[in-house]
């Protein structure tokens, strides 16, 4: 068990270096024991020795046996009562990032003891997220017993000698342990069912080392009903054979000090229930993730640590590429120099012949899916103390092209003679530098830190923010890629490393060295804000967001804007190379088309928001405070020009590069349409005004300002849905046929989103009364006006059939494929 070693008097506490559980033994074990001993002892069981007198031996931390003549992997256990981790992680994956089941990806970590119960071992796990920490046995045993622990599995013993058992533990590897059949069903991709015929132990990728053993399965898994993701990504939807690796490791040895999060530094790590604090402290206990890193030197300033954090980069990506993750990885090193050490954060190729899997490289995996995805960083983290084991990197490939097909709409390259080559090392240099940053971002959460959506808001000082390229205008007019992603670690991640790992002196009052890192934080701005998903849709903060740029969100939003207009203006055949189908234009446009998607979420925050921190009582920080009314209003109508026919309607020469897709180029990411093979112009226009609309009708936005509007003099709910009704009703109506169009969808996509949040359940009645009231004044103009026009007069109809009946308009709301990850 883990002690703390301060007093419970001092607020701030740590954690002691990890012992055991003292031998305590749980009633039902008791009472197992004692009917089953007399069995045990009475049994004939055969020594190991001849039970496995045929078999491979893999000795190590446990050995292990290979019986080729039956398929049967034993274990011998000769470690009882002594727990271990245990790790679940995938060989191989499945390809789909909608499915989510990757190569390399890490799923479950416990801590697990094999307990002998007469002719049986049990894999028992303690249930270590409720403790206490007293030193009154009985005390601890009461919290002990109220929280149910978990037995993952139980072994028949096959075989015995001089204290260690035998168990046949085929079947145990040879089970979903990551849930590929669940996963699968969640995402209605067909019933699965493993088919252990068809799967055997991986030999290739099974080993066993003096502290660990690792051990992979090859399964298959079957259905009669695949999905049409799994067989687009399988070579027989109906059989996917996938690799799940078991890694069953030494607990760290003792001596690892524990620390404690500040919610104003952003750190992740376990977090625990102690009920042996006193009655007025904090119940709840939040551990610091961390790497073990020591010093050789501790009085020294800066020192070489004793074991440096070494990262493996996977051997199978290509340059340029693999140079480029390296560096964007290395960058942590300056962070760790600033935290008192030299050279301890390293990142090198796996050698030949190492293991992805095994638990003892930190590894960075360049990951292949049919479609782009998210990347990820995850860590095997011991639950009991918070210290990181594995630091496992998943990188998206696709990601690198996404950010080129940015840059390759904004900035044409292959506007050339046929003998001579396009220039789009512009575009290319900036995807290897969004590649940089994002092998550091990864790495980082592996290293124990969460996203930090502020920091791009004062001069992005942290790789933890999900950044948008930074597109500069030049004073011509020109667009420059070269400050498109931040080529260094940020000041914030610095400060974060200093919070996590500095190692102070043995006599240093390290609560009082943390609350200075701190304080430093807050003097120099340098600010921690996270929330809880990626999907800002109606989030109110006017500064931390995604995928955004800038001090004034609103502001740059105006900037990505006039990026979008240049880009749009410059749009030709010259965006692909010679020889590529005209309708490949078709996927390059839709980012380029979208541009400003992610910073018009970014500033729509600004309307009905209200800026706030992480303040502790004490700190001098303003906790919340609603944003300024002018701010909101400007950001209003910033937004609402978004939804303006002069931005929505695409230009008649781009309209005529579009044809529908050539013969077998119809992969790429495409406009939503309704009609059949062509480009559907409108269907573009729907889709991005019903994601302004949506964007600035979101519930949790309506509710703030139906709030914050009765509060001061801030932009009132009515104020807001007043001018949606203005920009899309009042508007000026154009010239031309095609444009009339085009306002006529943003009317209509108004007006439908404006009943389907009037008859949002979940809404309160004060939020639907004023949408319902402001429907009804727009239905009776429109009836004024409805005379030979058959516009106005469907959406009158609509509106009537709706407040009759709460029936929304059914047609089939485009949208446009996702944006994100950038």
């Amino acid at each position: 068990m883990t002690f703390w070693n301060i007093p419970k008097s001092s607020r701030r506490r740590h954690l002691s270096n990890t012992t055991p559980w003292p031998p305590i033994a749980s009633l039902l074990f008791a009472v197992f024991t004692a009917l089953a001993t007399s069995a045990a002892q009475s049994a004939e069981l055969p020594p190991l020795s001849e039970k496995v007198a045929m078999a491979q031996h893999m000795p190590g931390y446990f050995d292990l046996y290979w019986d080729d003549a039956t398929g049967s992997l034993y274990w011998e256990i000769d470690k009882l009562d002594t727990e271990f981790l245990y790790q679940v992680s995938m060989g191989s994956g499945l390809g789909s990032n909608p499915i989510g089941i990757d190569r390399g990806q890490t799923r479950g970590t416990f801590v697990l003891e094999a307990k002998r119960v007469g002719p049986r071992v049990l894999l028992m796990e303690p249930n270590y997220r409720y403790r206490a920490t007293s030193d009154n046995e009985l005390e601890r045993t009461a919290v002990k017993d109220a929280f149910a622990p978990s037995v993952h599995w139980g072994f028949d013993i096959v075989a015995e000698s001089n204290g260690s058992v035998l168990v046949d533990a085929t079947d145990f590897f040879l089970r979903d342990a990551r849930n590929v059949v669940g996963q699968i069903k969640r995402r209605k991709q067909g019933d699965f069912k493993l088919e252990k015929s068809r799967s055997a132990i991986y030999l290739d990728n099974t080993a066993a080392f003096p502290e660990n053993i690792e051990i992979e399965a090859m399964l298959t898994f079957v259905s009669d009903n695949p999905g049409d993701l799994v067989n687009k990504v399988a070579a027989t939807g109906s059989a996917i054979t996938l690799r799940q690796h078991h890694s069953i490791v030494k607990l760290p040895e003792e001596g690892f000090k524990t620390r404690l999060s500040d919610p104003r530094i952003g750190t992740n790590g376990p977090t625990i229930q102690d009920y042996g604090t006193a009655i007025g402290e904090d119940l709840v206990v939040r551990l610091v993730a961390r790497h073990r890193l020591e010093k050789k030197n501790p009085e020294a300033e800066k020192s070489e640590a004793i074991e440096p954090i070494i990262y493996y980069l996977d051997p199978g990506v290509p340059e340029p590429i693999k140079s480029a993750l390296m560096e964007g990885g290395r960058w942590w090193n300056q962070a760790f120099e600033a935290a008192g050490f030299i050279d301890a954060f390293q990142v090198r190729e796996l050698p030949p012949g190492a293991d992805a899997q095994d638990i003892r490289y930190n590894m960075i995996h360049w990951t292949h899916r049919r479609t782009r995805g998210y990347s990820y960083g995850y860590s095997v983290v011991d639950p009991r103390t918070g210290e990181i084991i594995k630091g496992n990197v998943n990188l998206g490939s696709l990601r690198l092209r996404q950010d080129y097909l940015h840059g390759q709409g904004l900035m044409p390259a292959f506007d050339y003679l046929a003998t001579a080559a396009g220039d789009n090392s512009a575009s290319v240099e900036m995807a290897l530098d969004r590649v940089r940053q994002l092998s550091a971002h990864e790495i980082g959460h592996t290293l124990g830190f969460p996203h930090n959506y502020l920091a791009s808001s004062y001069g992005r000082e942290s790789v933890m923010d999900y950044p948008a390229p930074l597109v500069e205008i030049t004073d011509d007019g020109q667009l420059d890629f070269s400050n498109a992603y931040l080529q260094r670690i940020g000041d914030y991640d610095k400060l974060a490393v200093r919070y996590s790992y500095t190692q102070f002196a043995d006599d240093a009052d390290e609560a009082a060295e943390l609350d200075k890192i701190v304080q430093e934080s807050l003097d120099t701005g340098l600010l921690f804000m996270a929330h809880n998903n990626n999907n800002f849709r109606g989030a109110g903060h006017p500064y931390a967001s995604v995928w955004d740029n800038g001090d004034n969100l609103v502001d740059h939003l105006k900037h990505e804007i006039a990026v979008r207009e240049i880009g749009l203006q410059r749009f030709s055949e010259a965006t692909i190379r010679r020889g590529e189908p005209l309708s490949t234009l078709e996927y390059v446009l839709l980012p380029l088309y979208m541009h400003h998607r992610f910073q018009m979420n970014a500033a729509a925050q600004s309307i009905g928001g209200a800026d706030y921190r992480n303040a502790m009582r004490g700190d001098g920080q303003t906790p919340l405070k609603i944003i300024d009314a002018d701010e909101q209003r400007d950001a209003l109508a910033t937004v609402l020009s978004t939804l303006e026919v002069d931005f929505l309607a695409l230009p008649d020469d781009i309209l005529a590069l579009l044809p529908p897709p050539a013969q077998r180029y119809d992969q790429g990411e495409a406009f939503p349409a309704r009609t059949g093979l062509y480009f559907d112009s409108l269907g573009a226009v729907e889709a991005a005004a019903s994601l302004t609309v949506q964007t600035l009708l979101h519930p949790a936005r309506l509710e703030r300002l139906l709030a914050f509007g009765s509060m001061g003099d801030y932009p009132t709910l009515e104020e807001v849905v007043d001018a949606l009704l203005d920009t899309s009703w009042s508007a000026k109506t154009p010239d031309s046929d095609y444009r009339q169009k085009v306002l006529q969808v943003i009317q209509y996509t108004s007006a439908r989103e404006l009943m389907a949040s009037a008859s949002n359940p979940a809404s309160s009645d004060g939020v639907r009364a004023v949408l319902a009231e402001r429907l009804n004044r727009l239905r009776i103009d429109l009836e004024k006006r409805a005379k030979r026009d058959p516009h106005r007069y469907a959406v009158a109809a609509d509106i009537r059939r709706w407040q009759e009946g709460g029936e929304v308009p059914n047609a089939a709301l485009l949208k446009m494929p996702p944006g994100d990850p950038i």
